[in-house]
């Protein structure tokens, strides 16, 4: 499948929970997240085209005094996770403010999933 995001996804070590603001209902926890969207994973589908405001409780972060997050999206894709009761929920952010990207900025510097490659000893063949 052909990807379509316009920025890379960082995956996420803190599932913050999410919320429909005005809904006041839970929706489920961020999976990954860039400056355009998200994803979210929940036990309810949402349908695509949806639009809605959605509350994203923050992690501590150093110098932010933010506790949640409220971006007004639409959903771009909802599919059924590999774990068959849940819902993988993509979402684009409508309108993000300055604001609100350095405090998107911040949760992935603090909070982005890094694979480190193991720290191999190197091969004959790359000593030379």
């Amino acid at each position: 499948m052909q990807e379509r995001r316009k920025l890379p996804r960082k995956d996420l070590m803190s599932y913050s929970q999410v919320f429909d603001l005005y809904g006041g209902k839970l929706i489920g926890y961020l999976g990954d997240l860039n400056l355009i969207g998200a994803m979210v994973i929940g036990d309810e589908p949402l349908k695509v085209d949806t639009k809605l405001t959605i509350s994203i409780q923050l992690p501590e972060l150093p110098k932010v005094t933010a506790t949640r997050l409220a971006l007004p999206v639409h959903v771009v894709r909802c599919q059924q996770d590999l774990s068959p009761e849940y819902f993988n929920i993509g979402m684009e952010f409508e309108l993000v403010t300055d604001e609100q990207k350095r405090i998107i900025e911040a949760v992935l510097e603090n909070y982005e999933f890094r694979r480190q490659p193991p720290n191999y000893p190197p091969r004959p063949s790359e000593l030379e």
